[in-house]
């Protein structure tokens, strides 16, 4: 046995880990960042990728990460790719069309959602997503838990042949608690490993031209059942029948609700549900027992909803969020859970005095500062320019006093809305993205805007890094980025690199000038390492090649 203090994320990674994956595939993206990065520590303390028999390594985009998974479970390993909720939305085609192909080596997708939207441009609740693609969901409410789930979560996908998805939530992913985990370090791995790589399956049931997808689909139907019982006998659905009062309570929430109750916890009707689909014998053994029953779940009222169907339970009060006993937006804590039971507790932290609000920024000496403060110069003759941008750092351009950014919308998505924009005629029209978001889902707007030549002037900003989330490694940046820029259809003669410095500002400004003026696509790459890069490599100034330019520091 061995303990250590995790995130919910490095419990996941542990699991996974000792599940004896051959793959970890990625994007980065908060709070499911960590999950990757910690994997990759343990393959590089082990001598690479070869060395540790495991690949670790970001990915372009979660659609890609999810099918490099699906490949390698193909091959016959298993594979775990993990993304943010916003991320599934960009693998959701792979992701329901592996339910009907199914898996070889078993399959986990480890969705962290993010309630309150701390880090993220929406709220989802990615059990819907499961139920749509009609695969099995775990929702662990402890780190421990997250550890031993992600470990059964494998062996349950290759006994199922379908891929398995993870629900966590920020609030499990970034906080720490103890978690014991079996054997010492690499022996259940190497178990795991021992079995070898399974034999490859029919490959028509990954071909899903018409006759195989129609087939798998009732596969895939026929399975439901199967998976309904599994969750009736799961050791991760828990009833305790007591008072006329009864809690159905998921994942993190279910800690909330031990909080509030303490000791009295035990004079209520209890059902805990960390496996999905709901098991609907289960639930109808607390409703027939209890008056009134109280969901208590993070997210959407996935479960609250279930249980009404249309015209709720005759002679039972159904309370949660769609009642009002609970918000219906944002993240769900004691105090809130306290209320709805009628059990408010104190606050156990110390007053804090008001403090004036502080609006998040730029870090003092960004690039993209620069980048901004020379956009707005070289627009400051136009009466309303728009100015589209995207999901990174720069869309707090938005803020004062750049207020350089009209739009964050989803990733990758500036360019296309540029594009679409240029059709009404207006001009000029700008917009920015950055390095990672380009090779994100960037190219491929860019392709039809290069393509019809769109009055529109694009900004790459280049601060050769995943800055937003860490300074994970950039897969288009440097020259290379310029090569895919011309690879992609881009006119060199109206292409050009900036170093976005106050000593080169007028320069710049320019440079800009000229590129409003012609009447065709432009892009325009500002070039300078963020600072947090070369803050950890002080002889990086700029980025002259990628991939080997955030490893091996380069003179300037």
């Amino acid at each position: 046995m061995r303990a250590d203090l995790l995130l919910g994320d490095e419990a996941v990674a542990y699991g996974a880990i000792d599940a004896g994956i051959g793959g970890a595939f990625s994007y980065p993206g908060t709070p499911s960042t960590e999950i990757l990065e910690l994997i990759q520590k343990y393959v590089s303390a082990r001598g690479g990728w070869r060395q540790a028999g495991l690949f670790a390594e970001w990915s372009a985009n979660e659609k890609v990460a999810y099918e490099e998974a699906l490949g390698m479970s193909y091959a016959g390993c298993r594979a775990l790719v993990s993304m943010k909720h916003v991320g599934l939305n960009v693998a959701m085609d792979p992701f329901v069309s592996s339910a009907l192909t199914g898996v070889n080596g078993g399959i986990v997708v480890v969705v962290a959602d993010d309630p309150s939207m701390h880090s993220s441009q929406n709220e989802q609740d990615s059990r819907y997503l499961a139920e749509f693609a009609k695969i099995p969901c775990f929702e662990p409410s402890t780190q421990q838990q997250a550890y031993e789930l992600t470990r059964h979560a494998f062996e349950y996908s290759e006994r199922i042949g379908l891929p398995v998805m993870i629900r966590l939530v920020t609030r499990l992913c970034h906080s720490r608690a103890n978690v014991i985990m079996e054997g010492e370090d690499g022996q259940l791995r190497a178990a795991a490993l021992e079995r070898g790589t399974l034999p490859r399956q029919d490959p028509n049931d990954w071909v899903l031209v018409p006759v195989n997808a129609r087939r798998r689909y009732r596969h895939l139907l026929d399975l439901q059942p199967r998976l309904v019982k599994d969750t009736e006998i799961s050791p991760y659905n828990k009833l305790r029948l007591a008072g006329r009062r009864g809690i159905i309570t998921s994942g993190i929430a279910h800690n909330y609700v031990r909080e509030v109750l303490g000791p009295s916890i035990e004079e209520v009707s209890l059902l805990r549900i960390d496996h999905y689909p709901i098991p609907p014998g289960t639930v109808r053994r607390l409703v027939d027992h209890c008056d009134e029953i109280f969901v208590i779940e993070e997210g959407y009222p996935f479960i609250e909803q279930r249980l009404n169907g249309v015209l709720g339970v005759p002679g039972k009060a159904i309370r949660g969020k769609l009642t009002g006993d609970l918000p219906d937006a944002g993240e769900l804590n004691p105090n809130l859970v306290g209320a709805a039971l009628g059990r408010p507790i104190e606050h156990t932290t110390l007053p804090v005095p008001d403090l004036v609000a502080r609006p998040p920024q730029l870090c003092k000496g960004c690039p993209h500062a620069d980048s901004f403060k020379a956009i707005i110069e070289a627009t400051d003759s136009y009466q309303e320019p728009i100015l589209f941008s995207d999901i990174g750092c720069y869309a707090l351009g938005v803020m004062p006093p750049f207020r350089a950014v009209q739009s964050c919308v989803d990733m990758g998505s500036s360019i296309a809305m540029a594009h679409g924009a240029s059709r009404t005629g207006t001009h000029p029209i700008i917009c920015t993205i950055g390095d990672s978001t380009f090779a994100h889902s960037g190219m491929t707007p860019l392709i039809g805007a290069a393509f019809h030549d769109a009055d529109i002037t694009v900004f790459v900003l280049d601060n050769a890094t995943v800055a937003m989330t860490g300074t994970q490694d950039s897969l288009a940046c440097g020259e290379r980025l310029v090569e895919i820029l011309g690879g992609l259809g881009v006119d060199p003669e109206h292409m050009h690199v900036l170093d976005p410095r106050p000593q080169k500002h007028d320069e710049n400004v320019e440079v800009i000038r000229n590129e409003l003026e012609h009447r065709g696509l432009s892009v325009i790459i500002p070039r300078r390492a963020c600072i947090h890069v070369k803050a950890a490599r002080p002889q990086q100034v700029t980025i002259q090649q990628c991939g080997s330019c955030t490893r091996e520091p380069v003179n300037n």
